[in-house]
């Protein structure tokens, strides 16, 4: 390869602001694509030289022409060369070096894909600012596919800058990649790169820099090479040997290859069947020859640019040339290598690769199998999913199948049915399951993937016959707590208790911890439902007082546990249960699965229900708003609590990235329901109205959700001064109150409730009228520990007692809800607030301007910061305005104040208390 980079400076200089934006703390995807040959490789080279220079970190893997058979290649690729730092820091990770060779597996306790990509995310984060570049992604397996998507979902506001490149002329309709390019380029972290041809200015100026020809040599170049620099430097080395050109590309490669002496072109052979790179050891034991006529033809092939040095072995100077020497193989020729191949190596999908391209079946089904196993210790799911299909696959072609396989075909076909839903493809592992003969085992996972795609019946029925078919013990007790989960919020749901009691009396027995904790988690939700929390907090907490050896079902007792202190107002106690789940999460690298992103959002409303609003912001950072998928866009909407309370600026554009996502239930209630809350503090109702009604819509009747939407409905009618529509929203949410979801009245927390009789009095609100003794049970209700809510009722509260004429009343109730809406910049609160206080004249002596010098909300907060001692930069950081704002507001505040002084300004809000 050429040394010097000729026509990719603006493709460069796209690259190199990717780097920035990484060092100045905004993480980064570049994905690079061309046709072979077109530069992607050297681009990628300069890029990786510039970030070394600029102190990043580089790890840099390649994918190989195997498909799905060597999950995550790149990645063990990148930490196996790796500098020093880098490999110590991994050292710290035991999930990613178990992709190394001579490394054992770390034991499997679930998750273990989503644990390795955590793991992942931890190193990236240990090393930053750090480059990672996968080449070749057309020829990435499924798992590191899913990595690349993973990264780059997730890294945000990390020193992080991930590259990958592929070949735009391989990916055709049907490839794997091509969706996975179209849903990375929707992202705005993403930049997109493609390489077209060279001009021909550019392709002469990089031929002149290959070396000395004379002027109808280069002129016959440039034209022949058509703008592609790998074939521009295959011509030139054509001309340069005194070869005549021949037409087409795999030609003129093979007329560089067919220089070659007999033996050198044995070896070179044989390195094309081992792919684009080959051990030095190896390549010799393939080839044949005798040592010294071995090193004598790689002295050749290397002198010659065909192959080059590359730690211990050799690489292709490019794949284009290795596909060339193997394409030209016979085919009799072919097979003998690959079989050669076979007999040496160990790699269990390295061996099914060459087995089956050898067409030994008997040695691919084995080595199949085998590679099945170890993707499956690795956390690569659908690759073991692949290598027990093609297992499957030969299984009728082949002698003694099950002898090789190690187990049945039932038995094989069952794991990779777990395998597919493990992988995220439930429905090929229902498909899969719904082949095979019905035991308890086959029945049981059949209704546990059709309960996660919502098909409740056919669940019911699956489940039903896992217990019916149950053999041993064991089988029962997971039939059994299978067969409860599915009836839980079905209309058969009070055969639950009985069948959750039984499937944890027989769990025990056996020892089958995993069926206990399920059955126990399962009951402890629909105790809980019937009011029975005192035995729900019991149940859970025996759930989560030893592992199970599930880590996904250790973090969902954990979630739970948190989950019922939380809607039961526990709120120290579910603090503690949550932050001790979170660290069992950061600690097994399960940060982002699904119960890890669970207890950090249920973590961010203990925050922000406690007045614990800076911690909740500082949480609420970590949600990133360019989401691209349902449940990003469901962890993003919880954000909105803390934006909108807030006003802070950012709203507007979280809401922009989830408007494509109202179509989903979940994300448009939570994002719904907080866009009709923004719209009504910024004076919109009617909008306010349309959100709160199509964020009801698809809620099943009882469903208590309906209560806090109903609340804000009503607000935005008592806005709009009618009463259209106030009565169904109220008997909405009392059908929810006396009902529930399955028809009977359940248990409400002491949230629920207080929503409820938020409900009431607002839908008196809405008919002029303002009930003093209702609006003091919405207080008092949510005086668990909600503080802002509290402040918000006694919003309410004082309004009705400045009604009825109780105006000493109404101020007492004034001041702490605007006390604690300053506290908790509540801007949008504390505005209403203020306002409210200058016409009903609170504060007594000057009027309406007397106690705040006419400060708006924002200038009392920056008020706040200037008596802290902060400056104009501290506070823009602070409150994310620009520091100009941060400055008019000062000289606003000043003037208002009639002080000349940062100083003077805070001793007068101290004198006029408004630093409380």
């Amino acid at each position: 390869m050429n040394g010097l980079l000729v026509g990719r400076s603006v493709e460069l200089a796209r690259l190199v602001r990717v780097l920035q934006s990484a060092i100045e703390g905004t993480a980064g995807v570049a994905l690079v694509g061309g046709d072979a040959g077109i530069g992607k490789t050297r681009l990628v080279t300069e890029l990786v030289a510039q970030a070394r220079g600029r102190g990043f970190h580089v790890l840099v893997g390649q994918c190989a022409e195997l498909g799905d058979a060597l999950p995550y290649l790149p990645l063990a690729d990148a930490l196996r060369g790796a500098e020093p730092a880098v490999r110590e820091a991994a050292a710290g990770h035991p999930m990613l070096g178990q992709l190394l060779p001579g490394t054992e597996s770390v034991p499997s306790t679930g998750l273990t894909q989503q644990r390795l990509f955590g793991s992942l995310l931890g190193l990236l984060a240990d090393t930053q600012p750090v480059l990672f570049v996968i080449e070749d992604l057309h020829w990435a397996d499924r798992s590191t596919r899913d990595l690349l998507v993973f990264l780059s979902r997730m890294v945000q506001t990390e020193q992080v800058c991930v590259v990958g490149t592929y070949r735009t002329d391989d990916i055709h309709r049907r490839h794997p990649l091509r969706s996975v390019l179209a849903e990375l380029k929707r992202l705005p972290t993403v930049t997109s790169v493609e390489l077209g041809p060279l001009g021909l200015g550019d392709m002469s100026d990089y031929v002149a820099t290959l070396g000395e020809v004379d002027a109808r040599e280069l002129g016959e170049i440039v034209t022949r090479a058509d703008g592609n620099p790998f074939y521009a430097e295959e011509l030139f080395a054509a001309v340069a040997e005194g070869d005549a050109l021949p037409d087409g590309l795999a030609s003129l490669l093979m007329s560089r290859v067919e220089v070659l002496s007999e033996p050198g072109q044995r070896v070179l052979r044989a390195a094309a069947v081992a792919g684009r790179r080959v051990e030095d050891e190896l390549l010799r034991e393939v080839s044949g020859l005798p040592l010294a006529e071995f090193e004598e033809a790689v002295r050749e092939i290397v002198s010659r640019g065909l192959l080059r040095v590359d730690g211990y072995g050799y690489a292709f100077r490019h794949a284009l040339l290795q596909e060339a020497v193997y394409t030209d193989l016979l085919p009799g020729e072919r097979t003998r290598l690959h079989a050669a191949f076979a007999g040496l190596l160990t790699s269990p999908a390295e061996l099914a690769h060459h087995y089956l391209a050898s067409h030994d079946l008997a040695g691919a089904l084995r080595a199949s199998t085998e590679a099945g196993r170890l993707a499956e210790r690795l956390g690569a799911p659908a690759e073991a999913h692949s290598h027990y299909d093609q297992a499957l696959g030969l299984w009728d072609r082949v002698a003694d199948a099950a002898e090789l396989a190690g187990e049945g075909r039932v038995e094989l076909a069952f794991r990779s049915a777990v395998m597919a839903a493990d992988s995220g493809d439930n429905h090929r592992a229902i498909v899969q399951l719904r082949a095979l003969p019905p035991t308890s085992e086959v029945s049981e996972r059949l209704a546990y993937y059709l309960y996660e795609i919502d098909d409740q019946r056919g669940a019911i029925a699956a489940a039903e016959r896992a217990v019916e078919s149950a053999e041993d013990q064991a089988e029962l007790a997971r039939a059994l707590a299978t067969h409860a989960r599915t009836l839980l919020w079905s209309p058969r749901h009070r055969e639950v208790e009985a069948l959750a009691t039984r499937a944890r009396e027989t769990a025990r027995a056996v020892g089958a911890r995993d069926a206990e904790v399920g059955a126990m988690l399962t009951l402890a939700s629909y105790v809980e439902h019937q009011g029975d929390v005192a035995r729900a907090h019991e149940l859970i907490e025996t759930a989560s007082a030893e592992g199970t050896g599930d880590l996904a079902m250790d973090l969902r007792a954990r979630f739970h546990h948190a989950r019922i202190h939380y809607e039961q107002g526990l709120l120290a106690h579910a603090a503690e249960v949550a932050d001790e789940g979170i660290r069992m999460a950061f600690d097994t690298g399960l940060k982002w699965s699904t119960y890890g992103t669970d207890l950090r959002f249920l973590r961010f409303l203990i925050h922000y229900v406690a007045g614990e609003w800076d911690q909740a912001e500082a949480v609420a950072s970590t949600f990133g708003a360019r989401v691209g998928t349902i449940s990003e866009a469901i962890l993003s909407s919880f954000a909105l609590f803390i934006e909108v309370g807030r006003d802070l600026p950012a709203v507007e554009s979280r809401l922009s990235w989830l408007r494509p996502f109202w179509s989903d239930e979940l994300a448009a209630y939570m994002s719904r329901g907080l866009a009709a809350e923004h719209a009504l503090w910024h004076g919109d109702p009617a909008t306010a109205l349309e959100h709160v009604r199509a964020a009801v819509a698809p809620l099943i009747p009882g469903d208590a959700g309906v209560l806090r939407m109903a609340a804000i409905g009503l607000w935005a009618l008592a806005e709009l001064g009618t009463t259209e529509g106030a009565d169904d929203l109220l008997e909405r949410a009392r059908f929810a109150v006396d009902h529930g979801p399955t028809g009977e009245r359940g248990h409400l927390g002491p949230e629920g409730l207080a929503w409820a009789l938020r409900v009431e009095a607002e839908w008196h609100r809405v008919h002029g009228r303002h009930d003093v003794e209702l609006w003091r049970k919405v207080v008092s209700a949510f005086d668990f520990g909600f503080v802002y809510e509290v402040a918000r009722a006694r919003w309410r509260l004082a309004e009705a007692l400045l009604a009825a004429g109780d105006r000493q009343a109404a101020q007492a109730e004034w001041e702490p809800a605007r006390e604690a809406a300053g506290k908790l910049r509540a801007v949008p609160l504390e505005n209403a607030l203020l306002e409210f206080g200058r016409r009903a004249r609170f504060g007594g002596g000057g009027g309406a301007g007397a106690g705040d010098g006419g400060l708006t909300a924002r200038e009392v907060e920056v008020l706040r910061l200037v008596a802290e001692g902060l400056t104009n930069r501290e506070i823009a950081e602070r409150l994310f305005i620009a520091q100009k704002t941060a400055s008019v507001h000062v000289s606003n505040i000043l003037a208002k104040l009639e002080v000349s002084t940062r100083t003077q300004a805070a001793a007068a809000a101290r004198q006029r208390g408004l630093l409380a």
